[in-house]
């Protein structure tokens, strides 16, 4: 990979002095991110919905309901693997999911449409998974005639990962990305559940979860407020699976912001910013939206580092509504409504991250902290990665107060000494790449 420097030149009066801001893009993520197209994901869009209805109990049938829909999901896959090089591969995960007397009456087969695109260094383990739920539903969640269409919820996530799946298997990453569509999260996230177990039982090294839920739509309901520049990450601080080994380090350190799932999301934020212009990154410090769930719920439960994207505005008589027209307001999740500019965006921030971190060296093991004496000053000391070729690392730092990192230092050795203390800072250590992608950072324990 190439990388391309764009540089952004403050214009200031001689006699002051300022910083210039330099981006470093990778010209190859680069070219991937301009490839998505509002177009494609219109078309994918316009297929789903085509199905009337993706409720997770709705009748098998060849044009209708959620098999069909599954099929038509992995029929997209499958023409993808042509021009993979033989390195992607799709499936229909099914799986019975019993009767629970809620959501789930009786025993009903779901399935999880998957497309794998393996990584190509066999000494790399890593996976990374990105997902969408295929289910639709409208204001009865046991309604499963009734047409659904689900544009946006989540025919936008799934639409995206069609079309990442599109363009990045053209492409080649040492480490393995997961693309899955997953039903049964209106249910009750049950696809997501079955997912996230089956990783944990068969002990995957799944390194990050992306959870898209709901990233099309760019309209609030209420307020006729419109605003595609903004779109949101949920991060969980305090895990929701945590040892007694983490709840110590966690108080200790008072680490409950810097958390992997934190790091992943300040990663997005960085990473995302970087590659798609005309679009802020809100980190939202809660699991999810308040008192609710997601498919990156049940991957967090079984402690695997995850997080949820979705929209800044929720347009609520579009979210799990009949189809009708009341008092002139026209309600449904249809099609019409998704900002096909936004959706594009978003895409491609979660491109530009699965390909930063699935091209980056693993991240940076035993990273530590001196605590062996009082010192003004802050001594950070790391073993190289598990995997992955590295150029050096960056040191990163911020205020206690700060929700990003506000300061990088580069270094090619595996330990740095700076004049900042550790009373007033935060730090963590990620590894840099030969092509000058980095790993998600990671909050150094005290050593002595």
């Amino acid at each position: 990979m190439k990388r391309i420097l764009t540089i952004l030149i403050l214009i200031i009066p001689l006699q002051t002095f300022s910083q210039i801001t330099t981006i470093n893009r990778n010209e190859t993520i680069e070219e991937m991110v301009h490839e998505i197209s509002p177009d494609q994901l219109k078309i994918y869009i316009e297929g789903l919905v085509s199905f009337g209805t993706r409720h997770s109990l709705s009748e098998d049938q060849k044009e209708h309901g959620i098999e069909a829909a599954r099929q038509y999901v992995l029929s997209k896959f499958k023409s993808f693997e042509a021009n993979s090089g033989g390195r992607l591969s799709s499936k229909i995960d099914y799986y019975t999911i019993e009767a629970d007397g809620r959501r789930i009456p009786e025993d009903v087969r779901m399935g999880n449409v998957m497309a794998t695109l393996k990584g190509t260094d066999p000494a790399d383990d890593r996976i990374f998974v990105v997902s969408g739920h295929l289910d639709s539903r409208v204001s009865d969640i046991m309604n499963a005639k009734d047409d659904a269409p689900g544009a946006n919820d989540d025919g936008s996530g799934v639409a995206a990962l069609i079309e990442m799946a599109r363009i990045m298997s053209k492409r080649a990453f040492p480490a393995t990305i997961i693309f899955v569509a997953v039903s049964g999260e209106e249910q009750g996230l049950k696809g997501a559940a079955h997912m996230a177990k089956m990783a944990k039982e068969e002990n995957w090294n799944l390194a990050a979860m992306i959870n898209n839920d709901m990233i099309g739509n760019s309209a609030s309901s209420g307020t006729m407020l419109r605003d595609n520049t903004k779109v949101r990450v949920f991060s969980e601080g305090v895990p929701l699976y945590e040892t007694e080994e983490m709840e110590r380090l966690r108080k200790y350190t008072n680490g409950e912001n810097d958390s992997k799932s934190r790091q992943l999301a300040r990663y997005i934020k960085e990473t995302g910013e970087r590659y798609i212009d005309q679009l802020e990154v809100k980190l939202v410090y809660r699991n999810d939206r308040f008192l609710r769930g997601g498919d990156h719920t049940p991957f967090s439960q079984q402690g695997f580092t995850a997080v949820r994207i979705c929209e800044h505005n929720e347009n609520y008589e579009q979210q799990h509504q009949d189809l009708r027209t009341e008092n002139d307001i026209k309600y449904g999740d249809l099609p019409e409504h998704i900002d096909y500019e936004f959706l594009r965006k978003n895409t491609g921030i979660n491109l530009a991250v699965l390909a930063s971190l699935a091209t980056a060296p693993s991240v940076p093991q035993e990273v530590g902290i001196d605590v062996s004496q009082l010192s003004n000053s802050t001594t950070l000391k790391w073993k190289t990665p598990a995997v992955g070729k590295t150029s050096g690392y960056y040191v990163l730092m911020r205020e206690t107060s700060s929700p990003v990192w506000e300061k990088k230092f580069f270094t090619e050795d595996t330990s740095i000494t700076l004049s900042y203390s550790k009373d007033n800072y935060f730090f963590a250590v990620q590894a840099v790449g030969p092509e000058d992608t980095e790993s998600m950072a990671v909050f150094p324990k005290p050593v002595r």
